[in-house]
């Protein structure tokens, strides 16, 4: 069978459907949240991040994976020594493989729980004893994730002036503003931006902490792989085939002080490209509480829930942007750091 949505409940719940002690996963890229949720599972498994032989890995990833590899007693992981681009969930009892999904899903929550995005098929069973011979290969050459080698994360240098400076753009690393310019003066939005919520005082029906960071046009002009261009999903039933709604991406955000939360690339703005017009998402937000970052923000900053944010706050706190990197499939790292 070829599967193309609800990937994650498709792995998650197999275990169920044979006879198996051992769940063993081989994705180039890996995200931390799927990884803890292989700790609900009744078997053992082990997760192999197959291109750190090739990219490595950057340190809050890596970071979040160890803290994982050394909490969770069922689970094991492990870094690829050699480049493994593969996307391979193999199920074995007693050493035998007993089924395998094969395809183009990255074990992240983007790489799962994009509809239409990425297929998983059903390897059939001639495919087993060669399948089981790639495992042991890629397995020989692995390592515990404690032994890696890390890159430190990517950086940039602050200007105490660079609110009302001309940007300034890094190419690996996005400085989002949490301001607007008004009247060539930086100002918090009262109602909208990290202050969404506070739309709740005149009647909208939000949570009083609901958030969401902008992503400007100047941004998805400039990191058009970072925030990438939005796709569309078919629609349901009667419209099958047909172009419906635009999906929003799932991330998983890591923060710099070791906070992890799963986060949404949403909305949609048109942006043209070579003469081409396409949709990219606007803003990001974390879910399923949209309010879960409002309340961070706030406790980063040692503000009160429900408190409006103004710019003064931000120059108090020390920082006025949020610095973004791309540490693999859908998997981002936050830096609100002062």
């Amino acid at each position: 069978m070829l599967f193309y949505r609800n990937l994650d409940q498709i792995i998650f719940n197999r275990n169920q459907l044979l006879s198996c002690d051992e769940l063993i996963i081989i994705s180039g890229y890996v995200g931390p949240h799927p990884i803890r949720t292989l700790q609900t599972l009744p078997v053992k498994t082990t997760v192999v991040y197959g291109m750190y032989g090739c990219d490595g890995i950057q340190r809050s990833l890596h970071s979040t994976l160890v803290n994982a590899d050394e909490e969770l007693s069922k689970v094991k992981i492990l870094y690829s020594t050699i480049p493994v681009h593969a996307k391979c969930y193999i199920w074995r009892y007693k050493g035998e493989v007993r089924s395998a999904l094969v395809g183009s899903a990255n074990f992240s929550t983007n790489g799962l729980t994009t509809p239409f995005k990425e297929v998983l098929a059903d390897a059939t069973a001639d495919t087993f004893e060669p399948l089981g011979e790639y495992l042991d290969l890629i397995l020989n050459k692995a390592i515990s994730c404690k032994d890696a080698i890390v890159s430190e994360n990517k950086s940039r240098k602050h200007n105490p002036n660079e609110d009302t400076a001309p940007a300034v753009y890094d190419k690996d690393v996005c400085s989002m503003p949490l301001f607007i310019m008004e009247n060539d003066q930086p100002v918090v939005p009262p109602q909208s931006g990290i202050n969404w919520g506070l739309a709740k005082l005149t009647g909208s029906h939000v949570n009083i902490n609901d958030a969401y960071i902008r992503i400007g046009a100047d941004l998805l002009e400039h990191y058009p792989d970072m925030f990438p261009q939005k796709q569309a999903c078919p629609s349901e039933g009667e419209k099958v085939g047909r172009i419906g709604h635009r999906h929003n991406d799932c991330i998983e955000i890591l923060w710099d002080d070791g906070t992890s939360m799963t986060g949404l690339l949403e909305g949609s703005i048109p942006k043209t490209f070579n003469g081409k017009r396409e949709l990219y998402p606007k803003q990001i937000s974390s879910t399923p509480s949209k309010a879960e970052l409002g309340k961070y923000l706030r406790k980063r900053m040692g503000i009160k829930e429900g408190h409006r944010i103004t710019y003064d706050d931000l120059k108090v706190y020390g920082r006025t942007t949020i610095d973004v990197s791309l540490q693999g499939d859908g998997v981002y790292y936050f830096d609100f750091s002062v």
